[in-house]
């Protein structure tokens, strides 16, 4: 029976729900709306004059080649970072919940990157490449590797994957575990009586009771791979070489703060806002049927 929680003043659910609508007002629908009302209008650099232009900034936006070139490498590394994430942090919580001597230090291991500030990930990341004093630019150039991110759009591109999949594997693989843990072992154990080898348990048994969890994270990934990496980019590769690296978030904050096309900028992060958003719904309409709950 559903046990329902009755409060003897009407005011004082409104009263503890305040706070967190307060932020939520403040922190995201004042700004979106700014940003909404930014996009429709031309206005100089400090503010001082505007004129409304409608939808100019839109299709000044789409005419841009560099920015159409924004969503290939936005959608690109997105899609690596999100994939990656899940599948090394999923073999991690497998390996993590099979171990049984050493498993606190195990996982305290694996979670403390999590602990890192996204800035500080792509600093970290960016002394380990650095030529020629980075340990594994050192390593690679000892087997005969020239690793070059400032001039090599690829090896840049491959450094804020890195640092980004490194950065979020230790979220991924709290959420796993935490599924693992609750998967009945009587399930487990009466495949393996059957004759289930464990890769067939694996797929048959375990997988799907943890579609709950990897479909929460693959949302939460998208989300992650398309905001919070903007640190990491900056710190690494300022978008660099040449705009190899500038995803969308990253341009949104360049043409603002840097170009000081602040309408533009504008413009920029309501296509960004309605992108994830389409995406997210997209997921949630298609996706979320192969999820067994």
């Amino acid at each position: 029976m559903e046990k329902r929680v009755l409060f003897k003043s009407a005011w004082l659910p409104w009263v503890l729900i305040a706070p967190q609508m307060i932020v939520i007002l403040v922190f995201f629908f004042w700004p979106a709306a700014q940003a909404l009302r930014q996009s429709v209008l031309i206005e100089d650099a400090f503010g001082s004059s505007s004129e409304f232009v409608g939808l100019e900034n839109f299709r000044r936006l789409f005419a841009d080649p560099t920015y159409l070139a924004s969503f290939y490498t936005t959608a690109f590394f997105s899609a690596v970072v999100a994939v990656a994430g899940l599948s090394i942090a999923l073999l991690l919580a497998v390996m993590a919940n099979r171990v049984v001597r050493g498993a606190g230090i195990y996982k305290t291991l694996l979670i403390w990157p999590y602990a890192v500030a996204p800035v500080v990930a792509g600093v970290l990341w960016l002394m380990m490449f650095a030529s020629p004093y980075g340990t594994i630019a050192y390593a690679l150039r000892s087997i005969g590797f020239q690793w070059d991110h400032v001039l090599n759009g690829n090896h840049a591109m491959a450094l804020i994957i890195m640092a980004a999949v490194w950065k979020q594997i230790s979220y991924n693989f709290l959420f796993f575990l935490a599924g693992l843990q609750s998967i009945p072992h009587s399930l487990i154990e009466a495949a393996t009586i059957d004759g289930a080898s464990p890769w067939r348990r694996f797929w048959s048994i375990v997988f799907p009771l943890l579609t709950p969890t990897t479909f929460f994270l693959l949302v939460f990934n998208i989300v992650y791979a398309f905001f919070d990496t903007f640190a990491i980019v900056d710190a690494a590769t300022h978008g660099g070489p040449g705009k190899d690296t500038s995803i969308l978030v990253y341009k949104v904050y360049y043409d603002g703060f840097k170009a000081l096309d602040i309408n533009g900028s504008a413009a920029q992060s309501v296509v960004l806002m309605a992108i994830v958003v389409a995406l997210t719904v997209v997921q949630f309409r298609f996706v979320e049927k192969k999820v067994q709950y």
